[in-house]
């Protein structure tokens, strides 16, 4: 398969040259040319994670050097649980089951194993992943990259934007691991490290954003499990509410269904930055400056995936036909994080807590995903309850870990002093 930028001024490539670009050189995102279709039967006797991404990524790889590795890193990416849990009068999906408790160890790990194989043969010269982050992917992409001589990563993260045990996340690794907290905002990370991947001057490098095919592809692996079993179960379609911020989760379920697989309503749960409720309302898109909220990881302004979305629709009227948008205050989250306590037993996160604020205004057969471990924001959570949080075990190990990090200016030139290990 092909692969075209979503820009239009770039030529199209394989998908192994997408995953070390990160980003197309016109600036915009890797798309499939075409897209593959789906009937439930193609998945006919697959049941586990691994063997359903495999059926659903085979025709992204085809003709790809990478295709005949496809199942080895299926595998290997997505070795720990993934938990679709029936509540009283919803579902919910808990992606965060992974190495450092957020869905973002899918695509991370993914998009590790699959560059491992790609990148075996230059070890003397690291390819480095740059990531901006929120909260919860450069947790992700340290923990996938750490210790693989073949790779050097730099998070750049918003300096006091993200909560402790998430900032602990980003700056407790080894070596090949630099962590810049920057002062500014995700938005201005993001900024930079697009900037970096347009005019690298020389380095080597990718992206391990939500901008890369390779966090996105697996990211449509879990809707795909849900809605094939969800369809053998209740013969009916599956109506997802997802938490987003820079629109890589959503987007991945829009994928699915627009590939034929059964989803049916998709309605995105945003916290209190406006740039799509205003666009979903009927505004034209426009960027904003971001504003800090509980719900941190999805503080995004400018979500780069929106892009795709345009591209995929053409027309702003069938995009905003697509899906159902609701907007939650601060106020709101806390109240579920309480209600939902009280209701259920269950605590959550505040960043699942807009799914559930959301879906609490649109009545329906929701199942709410659940992105991150409510352990990662405990200053949060355990106020409300008053009650401690559960600390998985391998969270709690990774707050144990020394930490090191840079401060640097939202400032291309500061950024780019540390793309190499003598700029450190």
């Amino acid at each position: 398969m092909e692969f075209v930028s979503t820009r239009g001024a770039a030529p199209a490539i394989g998908l192994s040259a997408a995953l070390r670009a990160g980003l197309a050189p016109d600036g915009g995102l890797y798309v499939p040319a075409q897209s593959p279709h789906f009937v439930l039967q193609d998945f006919a006797l697959l049941n586990d994670l691994p063997a359903i991404a495999k059926r659903l990524l085979t025709p992204f790889f085809a003709g790809d050097e990478l295709a005949p590795m496809l199942a080895s890193i299926c595998a290997n990416a997505f070795n720990f649980p993934i938990n679709h849990k029936r509540l009283r009068d919803s579902s919910v999906l808990e992606l965060f089951h992974g190495p450092t408790a957020a869905f973002k160890d899918f695509g991370a790990r993914f998009l590790a194993e699959a560059l491992s194989r790609l990148e075996s043969a230059q070890v003397s010269s690291p390819l480095t992943i740059l990531v901006a982050t929120s909260g919860d992917t450069g947790g992700a992409v340290a923990a996938a990259f750490a210790g693989r001589p073949a790779f050097r990563v730099v998070i750049l993260y918003p300096k006091d934007l993200v909560s402790k045990r998430q900032e602990t996340q980003l700056t407790c690794w080894p070596d090949n691991v630099t962590a810049l907290r920057v002062a500014g905002t995700f938005d201005d990370c993001q900024r930079i490290v697009k900037a970096l991947l347009q005019d690298p001057q020389g380095a080597r490098l990718s992206s391990a954003n939500s901008i890369s095919l390779g966090r996105l592809l697996p990211q449509m692996a879990y809707y795909a499990w849900l809605a094939v079993k969800h369809a053998r179960e209740s013969n009916a379609p599956l109506d997802l509410m997802i938490p987003t911020g820079n629109l890589g989760n959503a987007l991945a379920a829009i994928w699915v269904r627009h590939m034929g697989l059964p989803i049916g309503q998709i309605a995105l749960a945003c916290n209190a930055n406006q740039t799509l409720s205003a666009f979903f309302a009927g505004e034209p898109f426009a960027a904003r400056l971001s504003v800090a909220t509980l719900a941190s990881a999805m503080d995004v302004g400018a979500p780069s995936n929106f892009e795709r979305l345009q591209w995929l629709f053409k027309d702003d009227d069938a995009l905003r036909a697509s899906v159902r948008v609701r907007s939650v205050s601060d106020a709101q989250i806390e109240e579920q994080i309480a209600r939902v306590y009280a209701r259920d037993g269950e605590i959550i996160c505040p960043h699942t807590a807009t799914a559930f604020a959301a879906a609490a205004s649109l009545p329906g057969n929701w199942t709410l995903v659940a992105t991150a471990d409510p352990a990662k924001f405990e200053s949060i959570v355990e106020p409300l309850l008053g009650r401690s949080v559960p600390i998985p075990a391998a969270l709690a190990a990774l707050l144990e870990q020394p930490t090191r990090v840079i401060d640097i200016a939202a400032d291309l030139t500061a950024a780019r002093r540390h793309l190499t290990p003598t700029g450190v």
